[in-house]
């Protein structure tokens, strides 16, 4: 592939639609969305791949043959990949261990090479991502570090791009405009254009709680940084190229109001975004809601929500993180991550073929399943079974779960003690949780760790 041809898709980034918000509480203003998803690589970070990588070949940084080494918590890398890719260039990208599994697959898809590293590290540590990838950069020759974080090409694509786009949608009038901060690319770029298009234009933070950045502007210092679910925004420092002159509100979003949020655009909207979407839209709800006169008021969709089907679409996931409410009991039930009682059990029935229970086994990433007799439990299967019954012959994929389930079953009441759950644990088993013919669910050592994990926070 020859990197100095000018591929076809790059000319699809940007131009992306300007909707208003019709069906959610505005307030007495007038909502606006940019659907960045609308981008070819489902993000806005498309718009600083195509500039910091076109200014690199530009100014000699890049040469055909070359690589780019980015650090990114996802969106970045994915613009990177698709832009470098489609020029022929080999493509490095360090990402924390927080992010979505559909991102990660998309950049190997794009043909990216991945490092994983920690999430749980600050600046200054070797497994932090950027100190990562600047090593990575110095290491591999012929490499060219985007580094979005120091880059002034990535302000530039939204002072040149964004801006001008978003203020000729809106038809020259605009009042406010909620941004979060990641690189701080989006809200620089933004700054510098409309300081000249329209200087009394206000602009309002969108953070997630544990990042520095809300505190920063309120009060011109900050706590220690915490932790925080959403991707791609929030910070736990001040990054080089950000200009925070122009923010005059700020608000910090929970991660639970900015993953309900993302959920409530999708039933009332129709639009599917990431969780950075639903901390920019919870914060513009709230800065419009809090008006006396109304006013015009615009923000992203930063990216799509395709990319976090395992995330913030997904019940199992956010029940887990603690980010969905349920039904508390003060007992067992409590630790059951798939309750019946709400639909998340995956489960065989005594007739169904060893086949279906390995393919819904390997469909929802678990060992072992219930089975199901109508709603009375009539045994559990798991994957030794079906390994047993195979016996080196894959024709008994046709048995029935019947031939291989375990039928004689020791249960637990929902009113049993902890003690009494490790003991089954500790012997290997899985836990039924079971009060006479009522099934309640399973508990594994996993679940077990994951209920101690949230009970710590």
């Amino acid at each position: 592939m020859n990197a100095t041809t000018h591929p076809a898709v790059l000319d699809l980034i940007g131009n992306t639609p300007l909707v208003r918000v019709t069906r959610l509480d505005t307030g007495p203003c007038t909502l606006l969305l940019k659907l960045e998803s609308q981008n070819p690589g489902g993000s806005i970070k498309d718009r600083i791949g195509v500039s910091m990588i076109e200014a690199a070949e530009r100014d000699g940084l890049l040469q055909p043959g070359g690589t780019v080494v980015e650090a990114t918590a996802g969106n970045t890398g994915l613009g990177l990949a698709l832009v470098a890719r489609a020029k022929g260039y080999r493509v490095v990208l360090v990402v924390p261990d927080k992010m979505s599994t559909e991102k990660v697959l998309h950049l190997k898809a794009l043909g990216a090479e991945v490092h994983t590293t920690r999430s749980d590290v600050g600046k200054g540590h070797p497994a932090y991502y950027q100190d990562y990838a600047a090593r990575l950069a110095k290491e591999i020759p012929g490499s060219f570090f985007a580094d979005q974080f120091n880059n002034p090409n990535n302000p530039l694509a939204h002072e040149r791009g964004t801006g001008p786009e978003l203020w000729e949608q809106s038809g020259h009038d605009l009042d406010a405009i909620v941004v979060g901060v990641g690189s701080s690319g989006t809200l620089t770029g933004l700054t510098r254009y409309f300081r000249t298009a329209q200087p009394k234009l206000e602009f309002v933070l969108a953070d997630p709680v544990g990042s520095i950045l809300a505190d920063q502007v309120l009060t011109g210092t900050h706590r220690p940084a915490g932790s925080w679910a959403v991707e791609g925004i929030g910070e736990d420092f001040i990054p080089p190229i950000a200009d925070l002159s122009g923010i005059k509100h700020a608000y910090s979003i929970s991660d639970e109001e900015s993953f309900a949020t993302s959920r409530e655009l999708l039933r009332a909207e129709g639009l599917m975004g990431g969780s950075s979407t639903g901390t920019l839209l919870a914060t513009a709800l709230r800065f419009c809601r809090a008006q006396t006169k109304p006013l015009r008021v615009a923000t992203f969709v930063c990216d799509t929500g395709t990319r976090y089907l395992s995330k913030v679409y997904n019940d199992s996931w956010m029940i887990d993180e603690g980010l969905l409410a349920r039904t508390q009991y003060g007992d067992l039930r409590d630790i059951v991550a798939r309750r019946p009682d709400e639909g998340g059990v995956v489960s065989v029935t005594p007739d169904d073929t060893l086949l279906t229970a390995f393919q819904r086994m390997r469909l929802a990433d678990v060992s072992q399943l219930p089975v199901l007799d109508g709603t009375r439990l009539a045994g559990v299967i798991d994957e030794s079974d079906v390994l047993m019954q195979l016996q080196g012959d894959p024709a008994h994929y046709g048995n029935t779960v019947s031939s291989a389930m375990s039928a004689a079953l020791e249960t637990l009441r929902p009113g049993s003690s902890i003690a009494a759950l490790r003991q089954v644990l500790d012997r290997g088993l899985v836990a039924i949780v079971a009060d006479g013919d009522t099934f309640h669910g399973l508990i594994t050592r996993f679940d077990l760790l994951n209920h101690l994990r949230k009970a710590r926070r």
